[in-house]
């Protein structure tokens, strides 16, 4: 199995801890009552105040990140056509806009001086773990097919 294959594979193990990982550590914010905001609490409390929000939320932090991930694995295993990798890519940006969403939301309680937010170790996996994942999917449109023997 290829160094490509594998570390795919390892995303389907790193996104699901990434969502429950802490993102952030805030003393006081209004929106969550948390000393610590996974991917999870936060979805959890924005299902509370607002739904439309948590629906986009939910489909960049779970739902586009690990689609891509599963239609890449695919790929490498023969059972996709290569021909999807642009639809993969695009799910690969989705994600990385939540990772912005976040970035933008401590930019904004520090600038406001709400309160005191420190950023966790989830964060940096769940964007190592977007970013690994464009770049899986880069070289993976690079790869030249194998051309099928008769």
């Amino acid at each position: 199995m290829t160094a490509l294959k594998l570390a795919n594979l390892a995303l389907l193990v790193l996104y699901p801890v990434a969502w429950f990982a802490p993102l952030l550590r805030a003393g006081f914010l209004p929106l969550f009552s948390l000393s610590e905001i996974t991917i999870v609490s936060g979805l959890q409390a924005l299902w509370q105040s607002d739904v439309g929000l948590a629906l986009l939320v939910t489909f960049l932090a779970i739902f586009a990140p690990y689609l891509k991930t599963i239609g890449l694995a695919l790929i490498h295993f023969g059972l996709l056509r290569r021909r999807v990798l642009p639809v993969l890519a695009l799910l690969g940006r989705l994600a990385m806009a939540d990772v912005f969403l976040v970035a933008l939301y401590i930019v904004l309680v520090k600038g406001i001086g709400v309160g005191r937010v420190e950023t966790a170790w989830g964060l940096y996996l769940f964007s190592g773990c977007v970013l690994a994942s464009i770049a899986i999917a880069a070289l993976t449109e690079k790869r030249q097919p194998r051309a099928s023997t008769p």
